[in-house]
């Protein structure tokens, strides 16, 4: 049978985890056709990720800025800090004015920003090319489907349900919904569990070093994308694999994780 632990991170946040052994070793390329997507659990960060929503959140953003006076942040500027929530594109933007607030002005002004976006979430935002048919083929196919994301879970929940992909998954964790968030382990292993998924047969597809480090201190492999808001290559933040476009996804899977049996409940 195969044991469980109890993992605690600093946060006193603990957890009932599956313990992962024997680590996958490479086979060749040949035997990577096709993995055992029954198994698998495919956790994906939102923004950047899946869905383009760099114009959405910098338009709110800018309209909470300009309750200041400010004019508005170029879109370039902002989407590096994505990763990092609403909180830290608001703190970009003041600093690209240079302007310092109190902890208390800025939380003022997040709370303007999240009825503005709410109330705007999917305008422009729209999945990345291929998403959505790797994301309704993995999932015929059995996989376990997962987004672990730093935005709110309710604004997370909202936008997928408006582009209506959320019943394509298993678990939709944000930064709000366990008492960590990325890059913590803690978010991305807590995700898993809420999938029902089995932690050795994991990956964590991102656009972002929060994403790459999050993945490796939960010792799940890492699958980077070109596409989405990092300010260096994401190469450079060594995930397992990298991938330009979602149809790249299932052979970079194979990869990581050859076909086998589940585990799952053993």
């Amino acid at each position: 049978m195969r044991s469980l632990e109890r993992l605690s991170n600093p946060y006193a946040f603990s957890l009932t985890v599956r313990r992962k052994r024997n680590r996958v070793i490479l086979p060749e390329a040949a035997n990577l056709i096709r993995a055992n997507m029954a198994t698998l659990t495919a956790v994906f960060d939102l923004d950047g990720t899946l869905v383009d929503t760099a114009a959405d959140l910098a338009r709110a953003t800018n309209r909470t800025l300009g309750g200041l006076g400010l004019a508005p942040v170029p879109v370039a500027n902002l989407q590096p800090v994505v990763s990092f929530g609403a909180r830290a594109m608001i703190e970009a933007g003041l600093l690209h004015h240079g302007i310092a607030k109190s902890e208390k002005e800025v939380d003022a002004l997040l709370e303007a920003f999240l009825a503005d976006y709410a109330n705007n979430i999917a305008i422009e935002s729209k999945p990345f090319p291929g998403a959505v048919d790797v994301l309704q083929k993995l999932k015929a196919e059995g996989a376990r489907l997962a987004v672990c994301t730093n935005k709110r879970e309710h604004l997370a929940r909202k936008l997928l349900k408006e582009l209506q992909l959320l019943s394509l998954f298993h678990a939709v964790t944000g930064r709000d919904t366990l008492p960590v968030h990325k890059p913590d382990p803690g978010h991305l292993i807590g995700t898993v569990i809420l999938a029902d998924g089995d932690l050795g047969r994991s990956v964590m597809v991102g656009d972002s070093e929060v994403d790459i480090i999050t993945g490796k201190s939960a010792g799940i492999p890492t699958i980077g994308v070109t596409f989405g808001y990092s300010k260096q290559p994401i190469a450079s933040h060594g995930p397992d694999i990298v991938i330009a476009h979602f149809n790249e996804l299932e052979a970079a899977i194979a990869t990581l994780h050859p076909a086998r049996p589940s585990r799952r409940g053993a």
